[in-house]
């Protein structure tokens, strides 16, 4: 751990760290990445990395392409990727792939550690089969579980363990799928982030990686709004590899970018309005804040407090609209 910004002095500021210290295990998060790609491959393999072991990711879930590159140009081809599944209530991972062990699958956390039964369901709490996305639950106590919230044990039973689910499985909070034949878990993003566009159900993480394979693309969050159409309209920013496009030149990437995802997904997930940005509003420790992003897709006054932003003044910036 070190005291500063990833991208100061320069864009090799973690590379330098690994090279001088002979680090053997380096972990982050997506976002993190997706801003080392954009930056470009020169400023990691300016470096020696051949000191590292295992290369982790956690925070959020991590899109393939990402997750290649992660691999390629940090891990040399050669470091297995604990892609980490936890939260600060669980106390510790929950569903990762063990490095040198289970087989790796880009963009998936793979399975549960042993002792962890998790499974996905629907609304009901009934299990789903394989291949189908759902509500992933864990179904008996482990160790290091949250016991409950400090001077309000109903809150807790209500938000961890609703009565809708049966009130004896875990709500993580996120949406989740299984592959059909290994089993394998993907998170799909916060359950609360699904949109409903024309009443089909669309993950923002979905769409968010659509986006992100476009080879022009270094970043991307998508967040709903309300519309009188389709019920809930589907609302992009992106960060390019390449400087912030305006007008006509702007409304040319963001109709190429539609056609993508449409040709990628289906034109239902095609984003109704594209927004590009030099960054993404992120705290300090690379978390884009998506409740802003969903005020500004609004046009709703920002209310909400701004401090913990590391890039306060990209807001500004993203209320601009082609």
């Amino acid at each position: 751990m070190y005291e500063g910004a990833p991208n100061w002095p320069d864009f090799s500021r973690f590379w330098k760290i690994v090279d001088d210290h002979k680090v053997s295990i380096f972990y982050t998060a997506p976002t993190a990445i997706r801003a080392f790609i954009k930056w470009g491959d020169h400023w990691p393999k300016g470096h020696d990395l051949s000191s590292l072991r295992v290369l982790g990711t956690v925070g959020e879930p991590i899109n393939p392409e990402a997750w290649i590159w992660y691999h390629e140009n940090v891990g040399g081809g050669r470091c297995p990727i604990v892609d980490t599944w936890w939260q600060t209530e669980t106390g510790g991972h929950m569903i990762t792939p063990l490095p040198g062990v289970t087989p790796l699958v880009p963009g998936s956390c793979t399975l549960p550690l042993p002792g962890i039964i998790a499974a996905i369901v629907d609304e009901t709490g009934h299990d789903v089969e394989h291949g189908h996305g759902g509500i992933l639950v864990i179904k008996r106590p482990w160790p290091a579980m949250i016991r409950t919230i400090w001077g309000d044990p109903d809150r807790y039973r209500k938000s961890y363990y609703p009565d809708e689910l049966g009130g004896k499985l875990y709500l993580a909070g996120d949406g989740s799928v299984r592959d059909r034949k290994t089993g394998y878990f993907t998170i799909m993003g916060r359950i609360d982030d699904v949109l409903n566009v024309s009443g089909h159900r669309l993950g923002t993480m979905e769409i968010e990686s659509a986006l992100v394979a476009n080879p022009m693309v270094a970043e991307a969050a998508v967040v709903g709004r309300p519309d009188d159409m389709t019920g809930e309209a589907v609302c992009a920013f992106v960060v390019l590899k390449q400087a912030r496009p305006e007008g006509a030149e702007g409304e040319r990437i963001a109709r190429q970018l539609r056609d993508w995802v449409g040709k990628e997904i289906g034109p239902i997930a095609k984003p109704k309005e594209i927004r590009f940005g030099d960054n993404l509003p992120k705290t300090r420790s690379g978390k884009i804040m998506r409740r802003l992003l969903r005020s500004i897709a609004k046009n709703e006054t920002i209310t909400q407090d701004v401090s913990t932003l590391e890039n306060p003044g990209i807001l500004e910036q993203l209320k601009q609209a082609l």
